[in-house]
């Protein structure tokens, strides 16, 4: 899935480029902001029990969806892998260490929040921004469900309202923005977390904090702050006991791949590129990747 994603990016780039002819110029290289100061989170696996009050601190603050917020704390559900959806903004998935199958680790997955994000460059509306404080925010009223934001998002994380046929909506971690001005604030699920595996602060702090649990207990962490430079870096970054391969978290580079999708997206405005040539380009490509998966 995540390969087909970025073969979807590269063909999409060259396509687009031969559909305009030429007459677009390569998208202007993204500024990169210094986001040491904006806000995140950092996820420590290691202390991670797998109690789940996360997604059920996280559905009650917002979930729309009708669920017996005791039924999210049930653990069976560790026996497959999940993905957030339009019902769930976090989940919480178990890992086995394959050299020690009887060492389990605990992982939160959720919008990474990047500091250069693919999603909002994709989107041709300006529904998804960057808030210079950290979050990815969704505007719901610009949003045109062309759900562009999905093919770019290299950790396979938002999800969309099929079922619901007069207000669909784009569903992801919106990281509480909405609360962000409140004194002492923190995020739901950090609030909740009972082991301090969720610690909420500046990208900066969280680093300096990474580092130094990695210096102080090198047997328990490998030398490795997931999110520190994967994709330009992330708001939320992971500390992990075993190499970071072994997990659920994929591995994109650390080249924002930003830069891509406005290649795209400069081609496609600038050349006056008809939207339904676009939408024939683009199932095209999909087709192509569907037959070749």
């Amino acid at each position: 899935m995540r390969k087909d994603r970025r073969d979807f990016l590269k063909m999409s780039a060259a396509a687009t480029g031969a559909l305009v002819a030429g007459a677009a110029s390569a998208a202007e290289t993204p500024v990169t902001a210094d986001f040491s100061r904006a806000y995140g989170v950092l996820v420590d696996t290691v202390l991670c029990v797998g109690c789940r009050k996360c997604e059920q601190a996280c559905y009650l603050a917002h979930s729309h969806c009708k669920k017996d917020p005791e039924s999210l704390l049930d653990r069976t559900v560790f026996e497959e892998s999940r993905r957030p959806d339009e019902c769930a903004y976090t989940v919480v998935n178990r890992f086995v260490d394959p050299d020690r199958p009887d060492r389990n680790f605990w992982m939160k997955a959720q919008c990474m929040h990047c500091n250069q994000p693919a999603c909002v460059s994709a989107c041709i509306v300006g529904a998804l921004t960057k808030d210079w404080r950290g979050p990815v925010v969704y505007d719901t009223w610009k949003c045109i469900g062309c759900r562009y934001c999905f093919l770019a998002c290299p950790f396979d994380i938002l999800a969309y309202e099929y079922n619901n046929a007069l207000d669909p909506q784009v569903r992801k971690c919106t990281f509480c923005h909405e609360r962000m001005a409140e004194p002492g604030f923190r995020p739901a699920c950090v609030k909740v977390c009972p082991g301090g595996a969720l610690t909420y602060g500046t990208r900066e702090q969280l680093i300096d904090l990474a580092l130094l649990r990695i210096k102080q207990s090198p047997e328990k962490y490998i030398d490795r702050i997931y999110g520190q430079h994967e994709v330009g870096g992330t708001s939320w970054m992971y500390l992990a006991g075993v190499d970071f391969a072994k997990t659920s978290l994929p591995e994109p580079g650390d080249q924002p791949i930003s830069s891509l999708t406005e290649t795209i997206q400069h081609g496609v405005f600038k050349s006056f590129v008809p939207p339904l040539a676009l939408y024939g380009l683009l199932g095209l490509i999909m087709h192509s990747l569907k037959d070749n998966g």
